[in-house]
């Protein structure tokens, strides 16, 4: 079966609303992923090599952050790329420098993509959870970062040193775990990042006065049992007025299958890379 059948199979029908609510845009996708191409589609991203990620470990005393490095095609050291910092979800817990490699950090190898977005990509590895989650006074589960997630940030540090980083285009992508790490970090140190793309959150609502000027794509399916929707729902309530924002709600998808529709396209380095 072509690629272009698989990428058709998922799309089952399709009927995108768009909502603009005061300087904000609010996509609504009725997008159904069937059991035949989740396994279709994802089957394509196994397959794809992880070789072109080169293994690392950073330390820092008696603490170690495994990760792997993604170098532009044809890369030269003088010249300046972004930066993609790509955080895995729960399921990729560990230290063997492998799991973290999950599908919305193999994307990147996809050869229509890396052939056409330069940038450095970096795949962290934690080994416990990197976000917590518990209930605020408002009954909302909402998360906050762990102790290791400052590694990241020593991490980033260190390869600003190492590599000409362009630090006006430094991203955060993120599923599940991942994506509420990514906005833990953001909230953490909100100068360092430019973006974030969270899918599958559960929210960190602790400085989001800091996210006023920076671009945000949030994604979530209503049919999410794992992390609730409410909680990407409340965040952009609360970012209301900020026209960098964006929020796609999807209205079959559950935590399982809200990935499938950025796996087979440009979409993610699309959006992070489209001049505005």
């Amino acid at each position: 079966m072509s690629l272009k059948t698989i990428r058709s199979l998922f799309i089952l029908p399709l009927f995108l609303v768009v909502i603009f609510a005061k300087g904000q845009t609010h996509f609504v996708d009725k997008t159904v992923v069937d059991s035949l191409s989740f396994a279709q589609v994802r089957s394509v991203i196994n397959v794809l090599p992880t070789d072109l990620f080169e293994k690392h470990i950073y330390k820092q005393g008696d603490k170690e952050l495994p990760y792997r490095l993604l170098l532009p095609k044809n890369y030269k050291k003088g010249e300046k790329y972004p930066l993609v910092i790509t955080l895995h979800n729960s399921s990729r817990i560990g230290n063997d420098n492998e799991k973290q490699l999950e599908h919305l950090a193999k994307i990147w190898t996809r050869p229509e993509i890396y052939s056409t977005y330069n940038a450095l990509v970096v795949v962290p590895q934690f080994n416990e959870r990197s976000s917590l989650y518990d209930k605020d006074a408002n009954g909302i589960l909402v998360s906050k970062a762990s102790d290791d997630v400052q590694l990241v940030l020593d991490l980033l540090s260190e390869l600003e040193h190492d590599y000409r980083i362009d630090r006006a285009k430094v991203y955060l992508v993120g599923y599940s775990m991942g994506a509420s790490t990514a906005q833990n970090l953001m909230n953490m140190a909100p100068n360092k990042f430019t973006g974030i793309v969270s899918i599958a959150a559960v929210p960190d609502f602790s400085n989001l006065t800091a996210w006023k000027v920076k671009r945000i794509l949030l994604v979530h399916g209503e049919k999410d049992t794992d992390n609730p929707y409410q909680g990407s729902e409340e965040l952009f309530a609360k970012l209301k007025g900020r026209k960098n924002v964006t929020f796609k709600t999807y209205t079959n998808l559950n935590h399982a299958t809200i990935t499938i529709p950025f796996l087979l396209n440009d979409e993610i380095p699309n959006w992070l890379f489209k001049k505005r």
